[in-house]
């Protein structure tokens, strides 16, 4: 009987190889392909922050620093989950790590379950490049729901995670060639993970957010993390439409492209509810970054844009720029530290205050 904590294994080489294709179509399509919303926004257009022309602050001396998962950070950001399992994520994590390591930020793994499930490593090791940052792991809820809990403590181990991202993705799933189509017992995982795997836990979206609702039932089964991974930047239903060969998947994901609850949408949904939220999906710059924060999360995650700009060659100017116009960001409205942007004027506008928890 195979050791059940063994991840070195590989499982047949067909269905190696076409894991690693997918994969790699992921990063594809990231780059170059039209698989942003159309027409659904962050709606953090929607969020003003009040000007202070006398903030009697030094643009310099404006605290970035926070903590996630409990592991500190210099500025608020992760270098949001993108890719693993594929030759090609192994050079590409490595850069994204190294980065996270020099700024002080943290970095996540895309999907671990080619890891997991078929043993393959490209791309999920890379401690000695980012020994201090903040690693997060990454695993579907229904792969977790047929692992045992100290298998899915090996893979966060083996691949030295400070905390493991449990990812809710049925819109994903269901458009995706061969993808998930059974999603009971997810509630019952994640309780069984918070109360044993000995790391933090955090649940997440893949880009169609988390509401009100699913806050308060994640708060019940014990979760205090959560990064909301909205609706606004990239579709994932549109990188798996792109990739669905039949008339009848691809319609059902032209369908439900634009399906989701707006970044902005669900941080605010998830407010006072004493999550520590991380909000990703659709984030490019620092005033937004800065805006996230005003509406109540910890810390923000970017994806697609860095994944371009290291393509580019420009991962760590990208970076720099974000933290600049964060710092800009704060001075302008008044903010010492980041910590203190929850508390400055804001104007909340347009189709962000339909979403507000007092309207629901």
């Amino acid at each position: 009987m195979p050791d059940p904590h063994d991840l070195s294994a590989p499982g047949p080489d067909a269905a190696q190889a076409g894991i690693a294709a997918r994969k790699s179509d992921h990063i594809a399509l990231c780059l170059d392909g039209d698989v942003g919303f159309r027409a659904r926004t962050t709606l953090l257009d929607d969020v003003e922050l009040v000007h202070d022309a006398l903030p009697e602050l030094h643009l310099d001396a404006i605290d970035l620093r926070t903590a996630f998962a409990g592991k500190p950070l210099r500025a608020p950001l992760i270098i949001a989950a993108m890719t693993g399992g594929t030759p090609d994520a192994e050079r590409i994590n490595r850069e994204l790590a190294r980065a996270a390591q020099k700024f002080g930020i943290g970095f996540a793994f895309g999907s671990q379950r080619p890891l997991l499930v078929r043993g393959i490593r490209d791309g999920y090791h890379v401690r000695d490049v980012a020994p201090d940052a903040l690693v997060l792991g990454n695993i579907g809820v229904v792969q977790a729901s047929e692992t045992p809990t100290a298998r899915l403590r090996a893979m966060v181990d083996e691949t030295g995670c400070d905390a493991l991202c449990v990812h809710l993705n049925p819109a994903m799933e269901v458009v995706q060639p061969g993808g998930d189509r059974d999603f009971r017992g997810g509630a019952a995982t994640i309780r069984r993970l918070v109360e044993e795997l000995g790391l933090p836990v955090i649940v997440k979206e893949t880009g169609c957010g988390l509401s009100r609702g699913v806050g308060e039932r994640l708060v019940g089964l014990g979760v205090t993390h959560v990064d909301t991974s909205g609706a606004g930047g990239t579709s994932w239903v549109a990188v798996e439409t792109a990739r669905a060969t039949g008339a009848a998947s691809k319609a059902i994901g032209e369908r439900f492209r634009e399906w989701g609850i707006p970044t902005a949408a669900s941080v605010v949904q998830l407010s006072g509810l004493n999550l520590a939220i991380c909000a990703t999906g659709g984030i490019s710059n620092g005033l937004e970054v800065a805006k996230a924060l005003a509406l109540g999360a910890r810390c923000c995650g970017i994806a697609r844009p860095f994944l371009q700009a290291n393509a580019r060659g420009e991962l760590d100017a990208a970076i720099a720029a974000v933290i600049d116009e964060l710092r800009v960001a704060c001075l302008l409205a008044g903010a010492g530290s980041v910590t203190a942007l929850s508390h400055v004027p804001k104007l909340v506008t347009g189709r962000l205050r339909d979403w507000l928890p007092d309207n629901r």
